[in-house]
């Protein structure tokens, strides 16, 4: 297979965003009774949209969280994603030696990937090229946000690859019909390869791959 474009998520993959926004809302929830281990949330709670998460919550602890906790968690995670997001271990390397198209598909809102790329120092890389849920009202695991992010840049599914690190983004790809690279934490592995990714462990081991 010859790839002719590289569609990255964002979160886990691009920018090492996970622990912060796990961490703080494992914090607010337990305000309310909940309780989960961090390598649970990577789990359970990576790639999905936070209605799905709150969801989840709720149904845990038997009770609606407040009207707010929403508004609440996104001010507290933008304020950390400020300081703290930096780019995955090799991925700056990776990106400045590609030859081929690429770009960012993410369930995030937009201003939210944009903020995340920033910070990293990798929104000049992605101007123009950057994919949301948001805009077309389908969130993972729907391949809806790869299939418009591989029309967008102008290649069919079969010349793309997709790279995931969450269960729901592995589906996500599979189900839009293309080749999944699922980048291995320690959390996920068994998750991404069951639903059929080819695990990698570092953008150098990808580099070799590719």
């Amino acid at each position: 297979m010859e790839v002719k474009c590289i569609i990255f998520d964002c979160d886990g993959v691009l920018v090492d965003t996970e622990k912060i926004g796990n961490g703080i809302l494992l914090s607010m929830a337990a305000e309310y009774g909940f309780e989960m281990k961090l390598e649970e949330a990577y789990r359970d709670f990576n790639g999905r949209n936070l209605k799905e998460c709150f969801l989840h919550i709720e149904h845990a602890i038997g009770k609606k969280l407040p009207d707010t906790f929403e508004s609440d968690y996104r001010e507290k995670s933008f304020e950390a994603f400020k300081t703290q997001v930096k780019p995955m271990d090799g991925v700056v390397s990776f990106i400045e030696k590609l030859k081929i198209p690429y770009c960012v598909a993410s369930s995030g809102p937009v201003d939210k990937i944009r903020l995340n790329l920033e910070v990293a120092g990798l929104l000049d890389k992605f101007e123009n090229k950057i994919y949301s849920s948001y805009q077309i009202n389908s969130w993972k695991p729907d391949p809806g946000i790869f299939l418009h992010a591989a029309k967008q840049m102008g290649f069919e599914v079969k010349d793309c690859i997709v790279i995931e690190d969450s269960k729901a983004g592995v589906i996500s790809g599979i189900q839009g019909g293309f080749r999944v690279y699922g980048f291995a934490n320690g959390y996920n592995n068994e998750d991404l390869q069951k639903e059929g990714a080819e695990l990698f462990h570092s953008y150098e081991e990808l580099n070799l791959i590719l």
